[in-house]
């Protein structure tokens, strides 16, 4: 009698459960996806078919089918599964997993040893650390084998210790082809889908969906429900079965939350600005645009996009534009002052204004090198005719001047030259401490003119600074990154403080 009630409350439950969860495959064969897995030689189908299952991470977007692949590692391996989340889970409940599995092992004939129970853990990235104390040791003993699910990245979001003693499985959302497979399958099920149903399904609906769900089972199959069940319980005649257009289709698939998968601090935070910053970079204002719409409609704090922008107008566009790193500023002024939804606009200014300047990473590259040279002990003290003026009078209390060769020059006393007419005024002084050039400008944008200016400059001060002292000429030119020889300037007219 037990027996046929245990029935009829399994029948009861079955006939309420939502048809995402009817339709979880029931062996590997039914399995779409994951070929990278589970093909033949891949790394979990090799270790299923071994019957060694390591610890695992399962990690991917939702509707991946996580935990319909937990429940079919344990039928294929033929093991008990247990089912927890690592948010409610307590430490008294770890231990009695713990001690179940055991006696399993324990009470195993010797002829044919029996591996112990599965603990699939979903949400394992909120596994706190009291939790993680009682089931690491047992778990690195192979009493209990741990199967967690997340949707974040676990190299982020996980804890280390369980990291180190789990295989990482990420699992891709489904094709478009495999969406649309299983929503055929679920129409024409009559035992587990929707077969029985009077329904029939348009090619325009299925690809929609397919397109829809962005590689989600659960939402593709909850889309159909809905619109299977609405379509069945609307009120008047029908003649023949009810048809599921692309109108109905649309209007059954609910909207999907633009969250980030793994939130606002997962990997997909870091994903999303990385793909705005290399659409900006890759002058591409479109995809920059698609980008920054993504990354607000997550939640995105707008205030974070400015200062990415602002660290972008400086590495990626330089001096090639100097006014991107004013547009930059701006924006990220208007939006500390703004907010949202108006600072969107001033973001997307910002966003297509350096997208189609000029790039150049002269700036960065330089500032990249000298501190490398800094680091590598290449450090040289400060020329005497360089020095804080007033220090240098403190130091040497009664002593006399530097010598009239190693004063300073002071730029705006110097007489233009016909070379750098409408330019001003340059100093031929050497001063020396960078070892070797650093900045060399592109010829993109504005940078150059700057880069004409360099070389301007150079020409003046080669044809003003007096000869090398040794009698054999160097037959080439130091090159950007060999230190430049430092000769003797002449005298300046003036010295001033710096």
């Amino acid at each position: 009698m037990s027996d046929l009630f245990a029935a009829r409350r399994q029948d009861a439950l079955a006939r309420v459960m939502p048809l995402a969860a009817r339709m979880r495959p029931r062996t590997l064969d039914e399995l779409l996806g994951q070929e990278h897995l589970l093909g033949p030689g891949k790394v979990l189908r090799r270790m299923l078919d071994a019957r060694r299952l390591s610890s695992l991470v399962l990690f991917g977007p939702p509707g991946t089918g996580k935990t319909t692949l937990a429940e079919l590692i344990a039928r294929t391996l033929d093991r008990p599964l247990v089912r927890e989340n690592a948010a409610q889970v307590g430490v008294a409940r770890v231990r009695e997993i713990i001690d179940t599995s055991r006696r399993l092992i324990e009470q195993a004939d010797p002829a044919r040893p029996h591996p112990g129970a599965i603990l699939f853990l979903d949400e394992i990235h909120r596994f706190s650390k009291a939790q993680q104390d009682v089931l690491l040791a047992d778990v690195e003993r192979g009493l209990l084998t741990l199967i967690g699910a997340t949707t974040e990245n676990p190299l982020f979001a996980v804890n280390s210790a369980l990291v180190s003693r789990s295989t990482l499985l990420r699992l891709e959302p489904l094709s478009r082809e495999h969406v649309a497979l299983l929503l055929r399958r679920a129409a024409a099920d009559p035992e587990r889908g929707l077969g029985a149903l009077p329904i029939e399904l348009s090619d325009e609906a299925v690809d929609l969906w397919a397109t829809l769900c962005e590689g989600d089972a659960r939402r593709a199959l909850t889309a159909l429900e809905v619109a299977a069940l609405s379509l069945l319980h609307q009120p008047g005649p029908r003649a023949g079965p009810a048809v599921v257009t692309r109108l109905v289709a649309q209007e059954s698939i609910q909207g999907k939350a633009a969250a980030y998968e793994g939130g606002l601090t997962g990997d997909g935070h870091y994903d999303a600005a990385s793909a705005l910053i290399k659409s900006v970079r890759g002058s591409d204002p479109d995809a920059a645009l698609y980008w920054t719409a993504r990354m607000l409609e997550a939640g995105e704090d707008p205030r974070f996009i400015a200062r990415r922008l602002a660290i972008l107008a400086s590495e990626d566009i330089g001096n090639a534009d100097p006014r991107a790193i004013m547009v930059a500023q701006a924006a990220w002024s208007l939006v500390e002052r703004i907010g949202m939804p108006e600072c969107r606009i001033t973001l997307a200014q910002c966003v297509t204004y350096l997208a189609l300047a000029p790039k150049s990473n002269a700036s960065y590259t330089a500032i990249d090198a000298a501190i490398a040279d800094v680091r590598a002990g290449r450090v040289r003290p400060v020329p005497a005719a360089l020095k804080d003026p007033n220090v240098r009078r403190a130091a040497q209390l009664g002593q006399s001047d530097p010598a009239p060769g190693q004063a300073y020059q002071y730029t705006h006393d110097l007489p233009v030259p016909e070379s750098l007419r409408g330019f001003g005024p340059v100093s031929a002084q050497e001063t020396p401490g960078a070892p070797r050039r650093y900045y060399a400008p592109t010829a993109h944008g504005h940078e150059a003119v700057m880069a004409q200016r360099l070389a301007a400059i150079a020409a003046h001060r080669a044809a003003v600074r007096p000869p090398p002292t040794h009698s054999t000429p160097p037959t080439t030119p130091p090159s950007p990154s060999t230190p430049t020889p430092t000769p003797a300037a002449p005298a300046g007219p003036h010295t001033a403080a710096n």
